[in-house]
């Protein structure tokens, strides 16, 4: 028997990889502007850090940049249409979903991605109805890292966050699980940079692979 209720995963980079379709997205819209395609290797490392952070990356921009709102839209706009065109489960993660099924164990989804990416790719790689409840980025009014959306996913499901684990790739994921007084797994697999140092973000374990969880457990 497990003495957690609950896992929250965080949706990319933990959970589903979803690399190869935001980078496909970014390297449309860097060729739309005649620019050459980044290698995926170098965006792998800022998928976990939404548009801000891929935008960032390929045009060396902030959020504050005249240009920065046409060129979203349209980088949003290409991943929308191609959500589930390579993203999946990472390796030993449908092991694992299966295993807390059997273990009676309820797990859900806490992101900060929009409700209108994260639904539909939830839905199409057939996990919207399997997962115990699904918080995303404007579920609640703060995100990550405040734990108003980790509060919000343990009323959902009726339980203590003490009774719970949640699991991401970054450093404010670990806060906001902290922050809600809930035990944290950083999953080392997933999308860390080079100068990501996650023995330092006080988390309670680190995962190199998605079935050490069973294992934590």
């Amino acid at each position: 028997m497990s003495k957690f209720d609950v896992v929250f995963f965080d949706l990319d980079g933990t959970l589903v990889d979803t690399a190869p379709d935001l980078a496909y997205a970014l390297n449309k819209v860097l060729q739309q502007e005649g620019r050459a395609a980044l290698p995926y290797e170098s965006i792998r490392g800022v998928a976990s850090h939404g548009s801000a952070g891929l935008l960032g990356l390929a045009f060396g921009i902030t959020t504050e940049h005249p240009e920065f709102s046409s060129l979203q839209k349209r980088f949003v706009q290409i991943y929308q249409d191609n959500l589930t065109r390579e993203s999946n489960l990472f390796k030993g993660m449908q092991t694992v979903i299966d295993k807390l099924d059997d273990m009676k164990i309820k797990w859900g989804v806490i992101t900060n991605k929009p409700a209108f990416l994260t639904k539909p790719l939830m839905a199409g790689l057939q996990l919207d109805q399997r997962a115990a409840c699904i918080v995303s980025g404007d579920t609640t009014e703060q995100s990550k890292p405040h734990p108003a959306p980790m509060l919000h996913a343990c009323k959902m499901v009726n339980t203590n966050p003490s009774h719970c684990v949640y699991i991401g790739d970054a450093e404010r994921d670990i806060v906001a699980g902290r922050n809600a007084d809930m035990h944290t797994l950083v999953a080392r697999y997933g999308y860390l940079s080079d100068d990501d140092r996650p023995e330092n973000w006080q988390a309670d374990g680190i995962i190199n692979h998605p079935e050490e969880l069973l294992q934590w457990l």
